[in-house]
């Protein structure tokens, strides 16, 4: 029998007043309420004192995390307009502070350019604020306002004289909204240095009470004193970083670009200091005109004979590291998240800023041209040779049928999205984990031994290697620019090793691959890391298992003997069968963590440590994180 229909009538429209909206939603401003969207707090607050510094106003921003857990950010911007505003008839103070899509930034009379472009930033940190303060120097007096969830608790007051003219915003994080309000000191360091680059001459600060730790960012160079530091463990094929730059009417390009002696490319693309991690027109421009200049001027210097084929996009990107930063009036974004810019005169005023200046640059430096065109040119022939190889790997799967490598247990299930691929260490643990799984949707491919290290080889010569070949020809996706995400065979690729030295150096040679090859299997969360247990400890007749330390600690209050029997795992190969799947497998019990890319230019940093030629750097991180290192086994 059908059920009734619930009423549905003018009362059952819901209106959210103010800021409730951001409150029942706030995934939609900030992205979620994890970690990331806590730290996005601050950097909305900080996004606003960059404005100031993009309009020219402000050269100094202050983060101060305090150990209550408030924050403070202060600058020495103009100030916040604290007058009544003509329309509302409040002070503008509180009308910025309290409603969504009020700024200075949608008009160019307040900023030119602007990352904060919807005017939402500030008053959706004041929405998930259990508390809020914003001070305001301006007209030689300190104006004061505070907040609770979004609403004004107090008018606001002239509190007394001030010098000079700034905002300072002390805010602290709802923790009715966030699960965990602990600010990482290190995740903040990272994109205010990266704020401090991309805006020459801004002095940016970051302070922690509870540690003492303090660290400030200034760079006269700019971005290509970003790219250099990108560069700083690589081996550059020519001095400095090649620096672009032209402005237009309404819009600024800047481009530094440096070509080292690596086999990926490294580009970050900004736009008015924003973070587009999915690129848009500035990156489409900038590629293009690569591609053509280089074309251009190895034909005019003889480096590319006649009979030769033009270097293609790829052949001009290996090896390059490049920052790409536009600053304009009207940016347009696919979303609030800013990760695409879709502005279309952007790709032209790149094209042009690029071809012109970057020719001119090669013809007045011939030495660098002749060194980045050669790079170029052995890039294209290993191209070449890679081609081959991956040809030779489809053409042999295509004549076995799809039978696939012969290590590959797969399962039954020809969903993707409901199959998943264990890549385990060694044929033991493979053995341990055919027998185990739910072959209905579970399957297994052995590595043997430690897979290449991709940070230090071609292509060529990572596709002549047995286990990446099998690797590929299992996820189905090819490689390189034959990559196709959706021919992807499982939609959960769980990579399972020993938690030993082997097993972490395993695990981080397969993480080297994905990112430098199969990013986009990271970026469209496919890729997991399976959590078997360190222990076991039997409570009465029955074993428990323990992930941790501070689980063991649980486990042996629970026990009545003082010296219960705790084993420790070494690797996947000393559990069963069955307890491998009770523990690690099984979707009911299993913990698995998925792997994330929240900060490119970080990971891209530790990959360049931990994998790539330079052994100081590398040495120096093994020194600087020994401390943190437990239950080694040498």
């Amino acid at each position: 029998m059908q059920q009734k229909a619930p009423s549905y009538g003018e009362a059952d429209i819901q209106v959210l007043e103010g800021l409730e909206g951001v409150r029942r939603r706030p995934g939609m401003y900030i992205g979620g309420t994890d970690l990331k969207g806590l730290h996005q707090l601050v950097f909305e607050v900080v996004d606003n004192s960059v404005d100031e510094a993009l309009a020219g106003a402000c050269d100094t921003i202050v983060v101060i995390l305090h150990g209550d857990g408030k924050v403070t950010v202060e600058d020495n911007g103009r100030g916040i307009p604290v007058g009544k505003h003509p329309k509302v008839g409040r002070s503008t103070l509180e009308v910025v502070m309290t409603r969504l899509h009020a700024g200075g930034k949608f008009e160019q009379r307040g900023y030119k350019v602007s990352g904060g472009l919807h005017g939402v930033g500030v008053s959706v940190v004041c929405a998930l604020s259990s508390w809020i303060q914003v001070e305001v120097k301006r007209d030689k007096k300190l104006y004061r306002q505070e907040y609770e969830k979004g609403k004004p608790t107090t008018s606001v007051e002239a509190v007394g004289t001030a010098a000079g003219t700034g905002t300072t915003t002390h805010f602290q994080a709802d923790r009715s909204i966030f699960p965990d309000v602990t600010f990482e000191f290190d995740q903040l360091m990272l994109r205010l240095r990266e704020m401090a680059y991309l805006n020459r001459g801004l002095h940016i600060t970051l302070k922690e009470e509870s540690s003492g730790r303090e660290c400030s960012f200034y760079f006269e160079g700019g971005i290509t004193s970003f790219v250099r530091h990108l560069n700083k463990n690589k081996v550059a094929l020519h001095g400095m970083p090649i620096y672009l730059a032209r402005d237009f009417e309404e819009s600024s390009i800047e481009v530094a670009l440096q070509y080292t002696d690596d086999y990926t490319e490294t580009i970050f693309c900004f736009a008015n200091a924003i973070n587009t991690t999915d690129g848009g027109a500035h990156l489409s421009g900038f590629r293009s005109a690569l591609t053509r200049t280089l074309n251009a001027y190895a034909r005019k210097a003889n480096l590319l004979k006649e009979q030769e084929a033009n270097l293609t996009a790829d052949d001009v990107r290996e090896g390059l590291t490049a920052i790409v930063s536009v600053k304009l009036q009207e940016p347009q974004f696919e979303a609030q998240t800013k990760v695409k810019l879709s502005n279309p005169e952007i790709r032209s005023q790149t094209e042009v800023t690029v071809n012109e200046q970057l020719f001119a640059y090669l013809e007045e430096n011939p030495t660098d041209g002749r060194h980045i065109v050669e790079k170029c040119i052995t890039a294209a022939r290993a191209r070449e040779a890679a081609r081959k190889a991956r040809d030779l790997v489809i053409r042999k799967t295509a004549l076995e049928g799809m039978t696939l490598p012969g290590k590959l247990a797969d399962c039954q299930e020809r969903d993707p999205d409901k199959s998943e691929l264990y890549l385990v260490e060694g044929d033991s643990a493979g053995g341990t984990a055919k027998q185990g799984r739910d072959r209905a949707f579970q399957a297994i491919l052995p590595l043997r031994g430690k897979i290449l290290n991709v940070e230090k080889a071609r292509l060529d010569k990572i596709l002549s290697y047995d286990q990446i070949k099998y690797l590929i020809t299992a996820m189905g996706t090819s490689i390189g620019d034959r990559f196709a995400l959706d021919k992807l065979r499982y939609r959960r690729i769980i990579i399972m090793t020993d938690a030993d030295v082997d097993g972490a150096h395993i695990r981080t040679l397969l993480l080297t691959f994905f990112f430098r090859h199969m990013r986009e299997v990271i970026e469209d969360g496919c890729l997991y890391i399976a959590q078997p247990p360190l222990y076991s400890i039997k409570i009465g007749k029955e074993k428990q298992y323990a992930y941790n330390e501070r689980d063991l600690d649980g486990l042996k209050k629970k026990s009545k003997s003082k010296d219960p029997d705790v084993q420790r795992y070494k690797g996947l190969g000393e559990m069963n069968a069955e307890q491998l799947w009770q523990t690690t497998m099984d979707p009911g019990n299993r913990v698995l963590l998925r792997v994330n890319i929240d900060d490119a230019v970080r990971a891209n940093d530790i990959f360049d440590v931990l994998m790539g030629n330079n052994v100081a750097p590398r040495k120096k991180f093994i020194e600087t994180h020994a401390k943190d290192v437990k239950n080694l086994d040498i």
